[in-house]
């Protein structure tokens, strides 16, 4: 795009109307965003091992009670938490959108014999099989899709799951939501970063949608030497309780619980998000 169409921009934008999310299909993109998913110096990608390890943790032992079964990992990344669940026993199959993750996944389960599958491919399009004792959709996944698309999603997860089975859902607050559209304008001037291995400006912005609970961000990177400008919009929805337990209830789920982590109790570290679980009848 040119810079005057960042001049000239819509504000507040639509909801959804500029794009889906950020490029995780990229092939560039998503070898720099591998690194942030296996960096151990923070969350933003994925958690730090020791995290994700409480919360196989939990999901092995309170939800599973210690049973193995088969795992769907929807938004499965670089299979941080499949590969922890398959050495404990349990059969996993993993879909991402982003490439190199998927490739990262698929490589270290070969490398270490783990009952795993990935697949690379669109949660609102891909197939996911059926008879797994458990999905799961964690760190957020769920509210960066379009209403409609997050219905879909949850209609095919009941589909894959065999009768008795288990949904985990980890979305995000809606404090949370209304905090990342409230997060205002900010830019940076980096050598390279996760949108560019080149030096550019990064300017962000975010808006909070009242009306639609919706927080959508736009990020914009100018190309230091060229001048061009790159674009990448994404859109958060924000849920209240009684708006998941009519989707679920509403796609045949039932029993449906809430937890304030994937610990099943609090934990201060993961505020922004919390767990939620489902049954497809037996």
């Amino acid at each position: 795009m040119k810079l005057i169409d960042l001049v000239h921009r819509q504000t507040p934008p639509a909801p959804w109307s500029e794009g889906e999310k950020i490029p995780w299909n990229d092939p560039a993109f998503s070898e720099r965003m591998l690194a942030e998913h296996l960096s151990q110096a923070h969350d933003a990608a994925s958690r730090r091992f020791e995290k994700i390890d409480e919360h196989v943790r939990w999901i092995h032992g309170e939800l599973l009670s210690g049973r193995a079964t088969r795992v769907l990992d929807l938004g499965c990344g670089p299979g941080l938490y499949t590969s922890r669940l398959a050495r404990l026993g349990h059969e996993c199959v993993g879909i991402d959108f982003a490439p190199a993750p998927i490739r990262h996944a698929a490589e270290a389960a070969t490398r270490d014999g783990l009952p795993c599958t990935y697949h690379l491919g669109d949660l609102r399009t891909a197939d996911y099989g059926a008879g797994f004792g458990l999905a799961m959709l964690v760190f957020g996944e769920f509210c960066v899709f379009r209403p409609s698309d997050a219905e879909g999603i949850l209609a095919k997860a009941f589909d894959a799951l065999a009768p008795g089975g288990l949904l985990l859902l980890e979305p995000h607050t809606c404090a949370a939501v209304r905090r990342m559209g409230e997060r205002g304008a900010s830019w940076q001037a980096k050598p390279r970063g996760l949108f560019s291995d080149r030096p550019h400006l990064f300017l962000a912005e975010s808006f909070w949608g009242e009306a639609t609970q919706t927080a959508t961000s736009r990020c914009y990177v100018i190309d230091a030497a060229g001048g061009e400008v790159s674009r990448s919009v994404s859109t958060v929805q924000a849920y209240r309780e009684e708006q998941y337990r009519a989707m679920l209830t509403g796609r045949g789920f039932e029993s449906v619980r809430f937890f304030p982590s994937l610990t099943g109790v609090e934990d201060p570290s993961q505020q922004d998000y919390f767990a939620l679980v489902a049954c497809r009848p037996a």
